[in-house]
């Protein structure tokens, strides 16, 4: 089988980087081709967890049977640029990931409409969407990064919901956690406000400070939540906890329950941690979005009464100091979205520039790629610090 390796047009790819669409014929072991009984396409980021927990490392991809618009077919005598293959890959994963976001909302907004009304919650459609969550992120991050932090202050429960769990997926998968963890996590991400549908809406979007008592009443979606989960059919307790316990804090003094210490798992942790920091990066009816940075700041003073410091670290690690998505000004002035950073170490990721600071004006749209340009971020900038729309160029 080694020997025909180019008639078959087979291609030897790390598993790291296998992605959902791959045709995969064999693995490698021991440096040789070992033909498999299950050859097939790749068709979940579940199947690809299961080959890393396999101790497979490499696989024998064949490019004719991928999908097509992963590029894998036989390759002409005249290769194409390597960048233009790349802006095609990010193109395609960029639609795929905006169109997830447009399908998470409808299903949010259709269940709590649902949850209203007083209806049970169903557990099935929001297991398929967490597999479409994990599998965009395994396909690649990046993509789905950009599109999430797009955010709208009208529409902040959908989109807090959708970025919880897409973090808490992004998290996850950061500290090796397996595929169905990944899922618990991402399906309890997605429930765990859903009591604040119960609560007076009008507190809920209050542009001032709450009173103490519009406050007592807002922790009420706590209570609301234990209801609603109660009714919910084959909802797993992990899901269920990152729910009940994102309001929880290590020295016993969050809510509903007062937990304390290591009465609060791992993933109740990482819950807290998500929710406080989606919360920080997103504008709302009394607060204009804080940069990244700045909410890290805030997360690691939390530590260690509020928040798990270790936990802290790996989050601020697993996101980096300049996340994907977020808005940075380079060493030249001009303003740009850190773009691609897999591969990468934090300093240097790729940013799409489109507007300069200097001469206040729009500029033409580049990528720069930090590892090859003199340029360096200056800092990291919060979108309510401009005075100009960064969305278009996401």
């Amino acid at each position: 089988m080694g020997d025909s390796i180019e008639s078959s047009n087979l291609i030897k790819i790390p598993v790291a980087k296998l992605k959902v669409g791959m045709f995969v014929e064999a693995i490698d072991k021991n440096k040789s081709l070992v033909n498999i009984a299950n050859a097939g396409q790749i068709r979940s980021a579940e199947a690809i967890l299961r080959l890393h927990k396999s101790n497979v490392t490499h696989v024998w991809v064949n490019g004719e049977r991928s999908l097509p618009e992963l590029g894998l077919g036989r390759v002409a005598s005249a290769p194409k640029p390597v960048i233009r293959k790349v802006s095609i890959e990010r193109a395609t994963t960029q639609k795929q990931a905006k169109e997830l976001i447009v399908e998470a909302k409808d299903l949010i907004q259709k269940v709590l409409s649902e949850t209203f009304e007083g209806k049970a919650v169903e557990v099935e459609p929001f297991e398929a969407l967490a597999d479409s969550m994990i599998e965009s992120v395994m396909l690649d991050a990046d993509a789905l990064k950009c599109v999430s932090a797009l955010r709208s202050k009208d529409a902040y429960l959908l989109e807090h919901s959708i970025n919880v769990a897409f973090l808490l997926v992004t998290f996850g998968r950061y500290l090796n956690f397996d595929a169905d963890m990944l899922r618990q996590i991402a399906i309890g991400g997605i429930l765990h406000d859903i009591g604040k549908i119960k609560v007076d809406s009008k507190i809920l979007n209050k542009p001032g400070k709450l009173t103490p008592e519009e406050f007592e009443h807002v922790k009420l979606h706590q209570t609301y939540a234990v209801e609603i989960m109660g009714q919910t059919k084959g909802l797993s307790q992990i899901s269920k906890d990152i729910s009940l316990m994102h309001h929880e804090k290590l020295d016993g003094n969050g809510y509903p329950l007062g937990l304390k210490g290591e009465q609060i798992p791992i993933h109740g942790r990482m819950s807290c941690i998500v929710d406080i920091f989606d919360a920080l990066t997103a504008t709302r009816c009394y607060k204009e979005a804080m940069s990244p940075a700045s909410a890290f700041k805030i997360l690691l003073g939390m530590t260690p009464t509020h928040l798990d410091q270790g936990l802290v670290y790996e989050f601020i690690r697993c996101i980096g100091v300049y996340p994907v998505g977020s808005l940075v000004q380079l060493s030249d002035g001009r303003i740009g979205i850190v773009w691609e950073a897999k591969g990468r170490d934090v300093l240097h990721p790729k940013v799409k520039c489109f507007y300069s600071v200097k001469h206040k004006c729009y500029t033409q749209v580049e990528i720069v790629d930090l590892l090859r340009s003199p340029l360096n971020i200056e800092k990291g900038v919060s979108p309510s610090s401009l005075e100009i729309d960064p969305t278009p160029f996401y």
